[in-house]
């Protein structure tokens, strides 16, 4: 006997009407199984979206659904965890119920088990089905820049970068290939759309890639693209499509608007009817294009089944007052392409937001700092102001004068752990352990002894393919003579470490162990590394199998502290630099964007393509609710060039962006900065005088 429908524990009910609505949207049928159809969740910026989402799951487990047919997709291991945590603890108070049946109270002790990103599901399909698909269980995924070093390696076999003319480098080939894959696009419209200075290299990039698929299947090797696309090739044969989904009776997917093609793809394979479907997202939020996400997949989900999908909308923001809202809402209102809804907050403010103009760059990162401190002297924590630009190089300048006048602050977003030389490392040795085909890890590691190269790396590889990748057999290769005596303790650890047993506890540390000494003649500043390589065995403490670590670490990396620039553990207190990419899902206090100009807001590689254009706006929605209370948008008159000769004219002048209609700035406090003065002010409230209306005439 599970709950009845209408048992809302009062844990579930401190919502308001529009999330309660999506938390319990569905209803029991006649065996008690808890169902719903299709469901559309559009929820404004601050509108309690991940609250909502976990109490939908919670509502899930307390109506009978069994936690581990719940599937919960996500685009961050990180937010998975959150919903998780969130959805454990609403739980937990909803079984506490009296009215709560003892399997309800069973059904609360067990773990949401399927809750991942896409990428990491995808993992542990194909891991589960890999003898249906053809794939080695224990296949190896390999990151972004070891995707481009065997591209480079295909590059190099198929003589492609010894033409006449410049083939496209590995970083862009590999750009191309995962457009293609993401956007479920052929190679020649591919190319065309968004690479068109690569047309004459079609053929070439079509054997090049085919060459790049055949070295990772020798291998053993999947990298994203991979997963995603072998995940809904699975689902394309009738038989592992319906066994993969009768194991689960509800999917829900958060930030649904970043979701690509392929993606869209892989959930209509498993949900063709929409049954027990739920997706959560807003589509003035969706600016990932540049990585595949499609906005077409959230603004035309409802249409896309039979009766229509439901669509609930969440308007009622948490986080900003009103005059904020108010400039958002009029800037989506002018968009072409959006889904409609208008967000409120109740919280009423009599400041409006600002729009200033500056007639420089260097005024504007004075008028930034200015404003900074004075919101500090006001009782404002730095650490509660951001600014926000659409492009790093944006602020420059306001670095500058920020280290001039002692302010600290914090720059996101740092390398990633797996983007760092020494990590890369010593992952390399667990990688290669773990399969030892993988070609990439391989190069990597051997190369790590002295007197080693790419030459002498290949050979080896060589010997060990000869030796049916036997890693035991490695002591009867013969290296160069500077590596005679570190050859056999890496032979040794790669031998322990593939036939150590579980758990896999202190492997790590062996191999800590060994790579010290090849840290401190490789690299310098070596204690610092060495702290990033403690907190790497820390990260690993959490996982139950080191192939389990190597895939998760891969799949959703962690930041190395170290490369933030100003790290916030230096002062107390500090303000934050973000460009509105790194922003999305962060809120502060108050919020300054800089450079609201046409060529960055829209940004200059916008121009000529609506669809972009479209984008830049949601773009700066995103950065204008960020904002709680206070906001300002700052513009320049004229931008430096670095590019200009020096005897000519070193500064062009901006345009006023297409998004600030004069309908938007009714709804802001309009500043000049510096001010006027008494003269030009003067000069300002005298009757203008319509030219243009005379030359008119004229005709």
């Amino acid at each position: 006997m599970v709950a009845s429908a209408d048992f809302v524990p009062e844990c579930l009910a401190h919502l308001n009407d529009a999330q309660t609505a999506a938390a319990s949207y569905g209803a029991c049928d006649g065996q008690g199984l808890f169902r719903s159809g299709p469901l559309l969740v559009l929820a404004g910026a601050g509108t309690g979206k991940t609250r909502t989402l976990a109490h939908r799951v919670a509502h899930l487990i307390v109506h009978g659904i069994d936690p581990s047919r719940i599937l919960l997709l996500t685009f961050s291991r990180r937010a998975a965890r959150e919903m998780t945590r969130r959805t454990k603890n609403i739980v937990r108070q909803a079984v506490a119920d009296a009215k709560a049946s003892p399997r309800v109270r069973a059904l609360g002790r067990k773990k949401l088990c399927w809750a991942g990103t896409f990428h990491s599901v995808a993992s542990r399909l194909l891991r589960r089905y890999a003898r249906s698909v053809g794939l080695d269980a224990g296949f190896g995924i390999i990151d972004r820049s070891d995707c481009a070093d065997l591209v480079d390696v295909a590059r190099q076999e198929l003589a492609l970068a010894r033409t006449d003319r410049r083939f496209p480098r590995k970083q862009t080939c590999l750009d191309i290939y995962s457009r293609i894959v993401n956007t479920s696009s052929g190679l020649r419209p591919a190319v065309e759309r968004w690479f068109p200075w690569c047309l004459e290299w079609v053929d070439g990039l079509g054997k090049l890639f085919r060459r790049y698929v055949e070295i990772k299947q020798e291998s053993c090797l999947l990298d994203y693209d991979d997963l995603l696309l072998y995940w809904q090739q699975m689902m394309a044969v009738p038989r592992l499509a319906e066994e993969v989904r009768a194991g689960f009776d509800h999917i829900l997917v958060d930030e649904y608007q970043d979701t690509n093609k392929l993606q869209g793809s892989i959930l209509d394979l498993l949900a063709p009817q929409g049954e027990g479907l739920t997706v959560v997202g807003d589509d003035a939020q969706s600016i990932y294009s540049f990585r595949a996400a499609e906005v077409d997949n959230i603004l035309g989900f409802a249409e896309r089944y039979r009766p229509p999908a439901a669509v609930i909308r969440l308007e009622r923001s948490y986080r900003s007052v009103e005059p904020v809202l108010e400039v958002a809402n009029t800037l989506m209102e002018e968009s072409q392409q959006s889904c409609r809804k208008r967000l409120y907050s109740g919280m009423p403010s009599a400041q409006k937001p600002v729009y200033v103009t500056v007639e420089s760059e260097t005024d504007q990162s004075q008028y930034v700092v200015e404003q900074v401190l004075a919101q500090r002297e006001a009782g404002q924590r730095l650490r509660d102001q951001a600014v926000l630009f659409r492009s790093a190089r944006h602020s420059n300048g306001l670095e500058i004068l920020l280290n001039q006048r002692n302010i600290p602050f914090v720059k996101y977003g740092g390398l990633k752990f797996i983007e760092s030389a020494h990590i890369k490392d010593v992952l390399s040795v667990l990688r290669w352990a773990d399969n030892p085909k993988h070609r990439v890890a391989a190069f990597r590691a051997v190369q790590l002894l002295p007197g080693i190269g790419p030459r002498y790396a290949e050979r080896c590889l060589n010997f060990l393919s000869a030796h049916d990748y036997r890693l035991e057999a490695l002591g009867g290769f013969s290296p160069p003579l500077a590596a005679r005596h570190d050859w056999p303790p890496l032979c040794g650890l790669l031998a322990e470490l593939r036939s150590w047993g579980q758990p896999w506890h202190g492997q790590l540390g062996r191999v800590r162990a060994w790579y010290r000494p090849h840290l401190e003649r490789i690299h310098d500043q070596t204690a610092a590394r060495w702290g990033d390589l403690d907190q790497l065995e820390q990260i690993s403490g959490n996982y139950p199998s080191r192939e389990g670590f190597v895939s998760e670490l891969c799949l959703d990396p962690s930041i190395a502290s170290g490369d933030l620039a100003g790290a916030p553990h230096l002062d107390e207190d500090y303000l934050t630099l973000s460009t509105v990419h790194s922003a999305k899902g962060q809120e502060w206090r108050s919020v300054f964007v800089i450079n609201v100009s046409d060529g960055s807001f829209p940004s200059e590689f916008a121009t000529g393509d609506a669809s972009l254009i479209a984008e830049e706006r949601r773009l700066l929605y995103v950065a204008l609710t960020r904002a709680k209370t206070d906001l300002h948008l700052i513009s320049p008159h004229r931008y430096y060039v670095t590019q200009q000769p020096k005897h000519g004219d070193r500064h062009v002048y901006g345009a006023r962006s297409r998004f600030l209609s004069d309908r938007l700035l009714e709804r802001f406090e309009r500043r000049q900065y510096p001010e006027r003065s008494a003269e030009e002010a003067a000069r300002a409230s005298t009757p203008v005088i319509d030219l243009a209306a005379r030359m008119r005439s004229m005709w």
